[in-house]
């Protein structure tokens, strides 16, 4: 007998031996793999530690390719045993499928019912199409199809297989602890290493409770704001330097030092994202706590509340807040001092609904939660003879300013607001009464899905609250309904308790992301992110934040070459995915970034098709719109990227000169509005999206009956109207849409016109 014979002799009866044992007990794969840790203890260690986390969900594992490429010692088994026939390895491979005994085993080592599946149609696939099998397996394989050997010998060959094509079996453990959330107070060792005093000031929006923060703000030797607008932070920035602190001014695009020579002033103004957890401050204010729950946002106060290195955190928000926020505290050993407020003017629900715009007075403000109602009844209200203001979210900071500084000028004409719920924060504004157009919002549930909700008792006080500012001219203010059936629904909601805060926001940080991407080089970032979330562990306190945007974008990347520390920074930029121009922009800035060709302002003004002309129509107003929110993007990336987006400060002028030019089609928009139907009207648009029209009293008088409805609606309710403005549909699918429609018709007209002639003859 050879010596190599001997050899795999040897081998197949010790194969058998830790076979046998292991249909006992668990499989130990130390023999084939050495090096590695068992997955045994990997399987006890996490029965025991984490008996109470939710199962795995297996579904986001992507299996690997296995190469079925020829072994060393692939012919050696042939030569030791013979040649295997392939119907008969089928057979063989069938049976150990259907043994209940492996399936119990597999799932004891984390192949679920699932992965099972999946790495026995890999592993039949391989066996069955690579030419020279390992040596082992194929003297295995012949002896049970021999009958020398027993079927269930192929289970230490098949498991090996399942770590090659899913590898996170293999350290599953170190994943779980990796993605463990359960304690992120303790990721913060600089704010543990102090005893901070809390300090929350309580109260509705017109309580003072911001401002007497900021006065310990701006007492403070050092301090920073943390707020969740760019508007809130560039005020408080403009208010702390008006008083002769010196305060530097940190958002995502900008950074503003006040000394001549750039070094950091002892005070900063930052929106929430951007503030520092390591700079140690005396005094840090945390603006409008209670977003701590905002399903995207969220993570951003919890690192905050938890993270500040400052002696005093001056927290504010509402109440609601309160009882959450103390228990959170529970966790680091620090207590709560409440302050609370009362509003300092009051605000009443009118028994009446406005009905028409006929009764609209100075001092109005019409929210609406939809684009296309704000074009809508702006139109409306020109057609009446009065002025108005607009603002939205997408406008930049600037033409909001420029807005609300002309409808609180007492000397402007413009007497009437038309906004979004965007002035819920940070805008000062002269409001004598709120007027809701509708109580119906667009949401983002947590699970990533598009709802239509009656807006919340905290939404519906944060709008409100905007009439009757103790600022303002308006000492009393006044809501009410465009609608006169939401007016009891407006009364209901607002005499609602706000909902206790229950839970706060948590995001993977990218350090946790490379760590994952360690033990996981082959997966993608989305998958990376999903397999994240999927085991992540919280406790009650805590949620994982929505990651779907974050995952759109790691989607829209994930065939440009780039490293994973970037990748993430890039998939984590505050982008407007609803606007293509936007989308594709980024796009490219990724696929020019991953050349190391440095994006020049040259480079950005002939994408942008710099300089661009004053809005002609409303399509053109939201184009500009969105080569704005490029222009943020840029600026965005340039603090992350310095080397590769160079030009941030030529950027931003024209971007500062692209603001005035839309400040100007946003002043003129009744223009725009009336030239976009006018195009709608024309044949060659027949097919267009008309824009809503409100009803008027004297299309209302010609309708006959006085039981009759008489609320004008202040929304177009046809169908093709809904669909467009929820984003389900865009106009050139619409348009296409209508043009086959009318062929359509045509063409049955003519079949029909036919069949009548035939009729027609046979008479």
């Amino acid at each position: 007998m050879s010596v190599h014979r001997c050899v795999y002799l040897l081998s197949r009866s010790h194969i058998r031996y830790r076979v046998c044992a292991s249909t006992a007990a668990v499989a130990n794969n130390t023999t084939l793999h050495p090096t590695r840790r068992t997955f045994e203890n990997v399987s006890s260690r996490h029965s025991s530690s984490n008996s109470s986390s939710r199962p795995l969900d297996t579904s986001l594992f992507v299996p690997l390719t296995v190469k079925s490429d020829e072994v060393a010692d692939g012919v050696v088994g042939e030569e030791l045993t013979q040649p295997l026939d392939k119907s008969e390895l089928l057979k063989v491979l069938n049976r150990f499928y259907k043994r209940k005994e492996m399936q119990k085993l597999a799932a004891d080592q984390g192949l679920d019912a699932r992965l099972f599946h999946q790495v026995f149609v890999s592993f039949r696939k391989y066996v069955l199409e690579i030419n020279s099998l390992n040596a082992g397996l194929h003297i295995i394989l012949s002896d049970i199809c021999c009958g020398a050997g027993h079927i269930d010998d192929i289970f230490p060959y098949f498991m090996r297989h399942a770590k090659q094509i899913f590898p996170m079996l293999d350290c599953i453990d170190d994943l779980r602890k990796i993605s463990d959330l359960r304690v992120p107070a303790n990721w913060y060792p600089e704010a543990r290493a102090i005893q901070r005093k809390i300090v929350f000031h309580a109260g509705p929006t017109n309580s003072g409770k911001t401002y007497h923060a900021i006065q310990r703000f701006l007492a403070a030797k050092s301090g920073v704001y943390c707020g969740p607008l760019k508007l809130l932070a560039h005020e408080i920035y403009e208010k702390s330097n008006d008083a002769g602190v010196p305060c530097d001014l940190v958002t995502g695009e900008e950074r503003i030092f006040v000394n001549p020579e750039g070094r950091p002033s002892g005070h900063i103004a930052s929106t929430i994202e951007m503030c520092s957890v390591t700079t140690p401050y005396e005094v840090a204010v945390i603006d409008e706590i209670q977003m701590i729950k905002d399903p995207a946002r969220g993570w951003a106060w919890t690192r905050a509340l938890l993270g500040l290195c400052a002696e005093e955190i001056h927290v504010c928000g509402e109440a609601a807040a309160v009882d959450f926020v103390t228990e959170l505290m529970y966790t680091t050993g620090e207590e709560v001092e409440v302050h609370n407020y009362k509003r300092l003017t009051p605000f009443s629900v009118s028994n009446h609904a406005v009905e028409l715009l006929d009764n609209l007075k100075p001092g109005d403000c019409i929210v609406c939660f939809s684009k296309n109602d704000i074009y809508s009844i702006s139109r409306q209200i020109e057609v009446r003879g009065l002025e108005c203001a607009v603002i939205y979210g997408s406008l930049p900071p600037g033409t909001k300013l420029a807005q609300a500084k002309k409808f609180n000028d007492p000397d402007d004409p413009c007497k009437i607001l038309v906004a979004t719920d965007a002035i819920g924060m940070g805008l000062n504004l002269s409001i004598r009464r709120i007027i809701f157009n509708s109580l119906v919002k667009p949401s983002v549930n947590e699970k990533g899905e598009r709802e239509l909700d009656t807006i919340s008792t905290s939404q519906a006080l944060q709008i409100a609250g905007r009439a009757g500012r103790f600022s303002s001219v308006f000492k009393e203010g006044e809501v009410t309904t465009m609608q006169r059936d939401d007016l009891p629904v407006l009364k209901e909601i607002l005499g609602k308790p706000v909902d206790p805060i229950e839970t706060a926001g948590l995001h993977p940080t990218a350090e946790q992301i490379e760590m994952f991407a360690y033990h996981l080089p082959q997966a993608t970032l989305s998958n990376l992110i999903d397999i994240f979330v999927s085991l992540a562990q919280v406790d009650g306190l805590y949620f994982v934040c929505n990651i779907d945007d974050f995952k759109f974008l790691a989607d829209m990347i994930q065939h440009i070459p780039l490293n994973l520390r970037s990748r993430y920074v890039f998939c984590t930029a505050p982008i407007n995915k609803k606007q293509a121009f936007v989308c594709t922009s980024f796009l490219k800035f990724a696929r020019q970034f991953s050349r190391d060709e440095p994006l020049t302002f040259n480079w950005v003004c002939r994408h942008v098709n710099w300089p661009l002309a004053p809005p002609k129509n409303i399509k053109d107003l939201v184009h500009l719109e969105a080569v704005h929110d490029v222009l943020d993007l840029y600026l965005w990336l340039s603090y992350r990227f310095m080397d590769m987006f160079p030009d941030a400060n030529l950027v931003r002028d024209i971007q500062k000169e692209l603001d005035g030019i839309i400040q100007v089609g946003v002043h003129n928009i009744t223009r725009l509005i009336r030239a976009t139907e006018d195009q709608s009207a024309s044949p060659a648009t027949t097919t267009s999206v008309r824009l809503p029209v409100l009803d008027t009293p004297s299309l209302r008088r010609g309708r006959g009956s006085k039981n009759q409805r008489k609320e004008p609606r202040a929304m177009d309710s046809s169908l093709s109207s809904r669909l467009v403005r929820d984003g389900l549909l865009t106009k050139e699918l619409l348009q296409q849409l209508q043009r086959e429609w009318v062929r359509e018709q045509s063409q049955n007209g003519d079949d029909s016109n036919s069949a009548n002639k035939g009729k027609r003859k046979k008479k």
